[in-house]
């Protein structure tokens, strides 16, 4: 088994163990298979939030599971190799975590129905819209680009002393582009200089936190991607060390020991991807099934990293808090 495979092959192995899903003994042959393609490595509470949603619909037997190696953050190569896979095992559906997999889900497959969730499945040309996807890609639309000007909007506003503000992002799971523009936009309005340093890998970010503590910034917004999905309290504490207010898109980040977040919850979108899939294993065709879009947003505030870091949080701001973590 090549070093590839194998590494697959732990990381299917790991993720059964923490989620076990069926009864002990040999599977049906023709028991459905989800293939899981995800960015980095599949685990954490999102994908646990999936899994429990198929438990409560009745698939309690579920233990088919592909996905890519946990080690090949960035490596395109690998991951077209492992949609092919996913598609050389006849999965019956694949579920994609980001835009990079899916994109890459699609390029291996015209015909095996695809779950998304990515930020702007229309822009990346993953649908013809979010009415009528058409072909065989459906999901979830994190609608970020709106979103992430928000956060800015909203990270001001905690921090009026802020006119620098950095952006962390890893190359392959957001959408950046038109996030990037609108965050520019509303930047302009609001007198803040915004700068988007990327971090592929863990060292990179630990680089860019560094540099950015020096006081080339005043605050911090994080980009969602597979480290902040899977790793919370990792990527929480590296932030936190840095001395700097950071603005997060998910609100378990804050849970964490994050200073405030805004946004959809990420267990609510992988609950509703599970739903996804429960329908098409049902027989409907994902182009019968509109993109869902997020509907109810949380403002999160968690006073004690406030304190920590010698913020007071507007009034203004907290008034409008769904949740504050005193």
């Amino acid at each position: 088994m090549d070093q590839v495979r194998r590494r697959r092959f732990l990381l299917a192995a790991s993720a059964l163990l923490a989620a076990p899903l069926a009864a002990e003994g040999q599977q049906p042959a023709n028991l459905p298979q989800i293939g899981f393609l995800c960015w980095i490595g599949c685990g954490g509470p999102y994908y646990e939030a999936f899994w429990r949603r198929l438990r409560e619909l009745g698939y309690a037997d579920y233990r088919n599971i592909g996905s890519v190696d946990q080690h090949a953050m960035g490596d395109h190569v690998v991951l077209e190799n492992l949609a092919r896979e996913l598609v050389g095992l006849k999965v019956t559906v694949i579920v994609a975590d980001s835009t990079v997999t899916a994109l890459a889900a699609k390029k291996a497959t015209r015909t095996i129905p695809i779950v998304a969730i990515t930020d702007d499945p229309v822009q990346s040309g993953l649908v013809a819209s979010l009415a009528r996807p058409g072909g065989n890609i459906t999901g979830l639309s994190l609608v970020a680009p709106e979103l992430n000007a928000k956060r800015l909007e909203l990270l001001k506003e905690a921090v009026p002393r802020a006119s620098r503000v950095g952006v962390l992002w890893s190359p392959g799971f957001s959408a950046v582009a038109p996030a990037f523009k609108e965050m520019e936009f509303r930047a302009s309005a609001l007198g803040v200089t915004v700068y988007f340093p990327e971090a592929r890998t863990m060292m990179e970010l630990d680089s860019a936190l560094a540099t950015m503590a020096k006081g080339r910034v005043d605050a911090l917004i994080v980009f969602a991607d597979i480290r902040t999905i899977s790793q919370p309290e990792l990527i929480v504490r590296r932030v936190r060390e840095s001395g700097l207010a950071a603005m997060y898109d998910h609100t378990d980040l804050v849970t964490a020991g994050g200073l405030m977040a805004y946004g959809a919850s990420f267990r609510d979108v992988y609950r509703r991807a599970a739903d996804y899939v429960d329908k098409i294993l049902k027989g409907v065709k994902p182009a019968d099934l509109p993109v869902e879009q997020p509907t109810n947003f949380e403002l999160v505030i968690n006073m004690k990293t406030a304190k920590t870091l010698g913020l007071t949080i507007p009034p203004s701001v907290l008034v409008r808090a769904n949740k504050v973590i005193e």
